[in-house]
């Protein structure tokens, strides 16, 4: 097994929800982390006052503000305003890409495409797939330098990547895409993570 293997579950990916590129990553928590370190952004942030943990910590880990959306009702994604980035962990749809947004999207166990582990970012700017891509990987350029100690430059990179064997899990899954079952209400399942008091040292 070799890196052909994620090329190839991208390009599955992209097919099926309409995004013109895809990064593949570990997790969707990590897909967000990754999409706020390109853009550079430094906040505040505003975030339904229901979602899951992961998500204001990453908030607090990046040292962004937040503020919190009391009104805001979502069923399968909503967007980390005010950026186009947004958390999409529970849809795994048809054609669901909205152009010049940042989806990302889960894989976890209670996901509709349940692999296990990872998550990907939906986009459709080629320049940020060149730059989120090695960014996922240690920041190695995976489909240029091989073996990676032959690559000479460097940007830095997080150790966000997908398994191989997730991506080939995933290729297996997306054969039988249409008899999973669609997971995307799960709201009333989140607690009120504004009322959580996280200690910040």
């Amino acid at each position: 097994m070799n890196f052909n293997v994620l090329d190839k579950f991208e390009a599955m990916i992209s097919k099926y929800t309409g995004a013109p590129y895809v990064v593949l990553t570990d997790s969707c928590t990590h897909a967000i982390e990754l999409c706020l370190r390109h853009q550079k952004y430094k906040g505040p942030i505003i975030l339904p006052h229901q979602t899951y943990i992961s998500i204001p910590m990453t908030m607090h880990k990046l040292g962004l503000s937040i503020y919190w959306d009391k009104e805001v009702n979502w069923d399968y994604e909503y967007r980390i305003a005010p950026t186009n980035i947004w958390d999409s962990a529970r849809a795994f749809d048809k054609d669901m890409y909205v152009p010049g947004r940042q989806q990302c999207v889960s894989f976890g166990w209670d996901k509709r495409l349940a692999i296990g582990h990872g998550g990907a970012i939906l986009l459709d700017k080629r320049g940020d797939y060149f730059s989120l891509k090695p960014m996922a990987y240690d920041g190695r350029r995976v489909n240029e330098y091989s073996p990676w100690q032959s690559q000479k430059s460097w940007f830095i990179g997080y150790h966000y990547n997908m398994r191989l064997e997730d991506a080939a899990k995933g290729i297996d899954m997306m054969q039988h895409l249409d008899e999973l079952p669609n997971k995307k209400s799960q709201l009333k399942t989140y607690p009120d993570v504004s009322k959580i008091n996280i200690n910040v040292d």
